[in-house]
C-alpha cells in the first residue's frame, strides 16, 4: 500500500494530507510508458540483430540463389554474344561480299537504347547494378539478333535474285588441277623470265603440256578470240570473256581456241587449249580476273572448286615461285 505524504500547514497549524493532480500523474504514466515501449524496442532491435527468424533466413537463401542465377544468365549471355558475332562476321566477310552487298554498319548493329531510362523502375532493387546491366546487354543481344535475322533475308533474296550471277562469277580453275602440281607462279612481283627484271604479275600461271583444255570459269560472252602464235611479246594467242556484273576473264598463252567471238559460254566449258604462244618461255596458261576494269588476284575466286585446305596450299606454292613463265 503507497503511503500517504503529509506537509506542514503554518497558518492551520496542523499536517495536511499532500495531494496529487490529475496532470502530475498522466505525466507520470505517459513517462513509465515511453520508458517501458523504448527498453522493448531496444530489447527487439537486440534480438532481431542476434538471431536470425526463419522468414530472414528464407530471403537470404531466396537471394543468394536469384544472384547465382544473374551470374550464369550472365555467362550464357555471354557465349550466346560470342555466336551472335560471329554470325555477324561471317555475314559483314563472306555472304554479303559474295553477294557484293555493303556489310552492315557497326554503328547500326551496336546502335543503343535512346530516349527515357526503361530500366529506372530497376534502380529501386537490391543488387539494381548487377539487373539492369543484365537486362540492357539482354536487349541488346535481341537487337543484334533481329538485325542480324533481317539481314540474312536480305542475303537470301540477293541469293534468290542473284542466282545468274552467282554462275557468272569466275569461280573454278582454267584448267584441271585437284592436285595442285600445275600451279605456277601467282599474283604479285616476280622476275621477269625474258627480261630478267622484278615486275609485278597480274594474273596467275598453271603449267600443263600443249593441248590441256582451258575451261571457262563463269558463264558469259566470248569478246576477244585473236592474237599471234609467232608474237614472242605479249600473251600470244589470247581469249577474253564478259561475266557481266563487271567481271572479264583472260587466258593466254594458248595454242588453238574453241570458241568464237560473241559465243554464249557456260562455267566449265573448253574455250581452248594451253600452248606456248607470245611471250612464254614454257608451255603454261596465263589467267587474270579483272573487276571494274583492273586486274584483281584470281586466288580469291577458287571458292567453288577447292577446300580452305587446297586453297591455303595453292597460295603457298604460288608463293613461293620466284619467276614467271611470262
Amino acid at each position: 500500500m503507497a503511503k500517504k505524504k503529509y506537509k506542514f500547514n503554518p497558518d492551520t497549524l496542523n499536517y495536511e494530507r499532500v495531494g496529487i493532480s490529475i496532470k502530475e500523474k498522466l505525466t507520470k504514466i505517459l513517462a513509465h510508458f515511453a520508458s517501458s515501449f523504448a527498453l522493448a524496442l531496444l530489447f527487439v532491435i537486440a534480438f532481431l540483430n542476434m538471431y536470425e527468424t526463419p522468414k530472414t533466413k528464407s530471403l537470404e537463401r531466396e537471394n543468394k540463389r536469384l544472384l547465382t542465377q544473374y551470374e550464369l544468365m550472365s555467362k550464357d549471355l555471354e557465349k550466346i554474344d560470342k555466336v551472335l558475332a560471329e554470325l555477324e562476321q561471317r555475314d559483314d566477310n563472306i555472304y554479303r561480299v559474295v553477294f557484293e552487298a555493303e556489310p552492315i554498319p557497326s554503328s547500326v548493329r551496336k546502335a543503343g537504347f535512346g530516349g527515357t531510362n526503361k530500366y529506372s523502375e530497376l534502380e529501386d532493387m537490391s543488387n539494381s547494378k548487377m539487373v539492369i546491366a543484365t537486362a540492357r546487354k539482354l536487349d541488346m543481344l535481341a537487337k543484334e539478333a533481329y538485325i542480324q535475322s533481317k539481314s540474312y533475308d536480305e542475303v537470301l533474296e540477293l541469293a534468290l535474285n542473284k542466282e545468274k550471277m552467282l554462275a557468272s562469277i569466275p569461280a573454278i580453275q582454267p584448267v584441271a588441277n585437284k592436285n595442285l602440281k600445275r600451279t605456277a607462279s601467282g599474283w604479285g612481283y616476280r622476275m621477269h623470265p625474258i627480261y630478267k627484271v622484278r615486275k609485278f604479275h597480274y594474273g596467275m600461271d598453271f603449267t600443263a603440256p600443249t593441248g590441256t583444255p582451258v575451261y571457262a570459269t563463269g558463264d558469259g560472252k566470248v569478246i576477244e578470240v585473236g592474237g599471234s602464235s609467232r608474237s614472242r611479246v605479249g600473251f600470244g594467242l589470247v581469249i577474253k570473256i564478259d561475266h557481266g556484273y563487271d567481271y572479264e576473264t583472260l587466258y593466254g598463252h594458248l595454242s588453238a581456241f574453241d570458241v568464237k567471238r560473241g559465243q554464249q559460254v557456260k562455267r566449265g566449258d573448253i574455250i581452248g587449249y594451253v600452248g606456248n604462244t607470245g611471250g612464254s618461255t614454257a608451255p603454261h596458261l596465263h589467267y587474270e580476273v579483272h573487276k571494274n576494269g583492273r586486274a584483281i588476284n584470281p586466288a580469291f575466286y577458287y571458292y567453288k572448286d577447292l577446300t580452305p585446305q587446297e586453297y591455303d596450299k595453292m597460295i603457298a606454292i604460288s608463293s613461293n615461285i620466284g619467276q614467271t613463265l611470262d
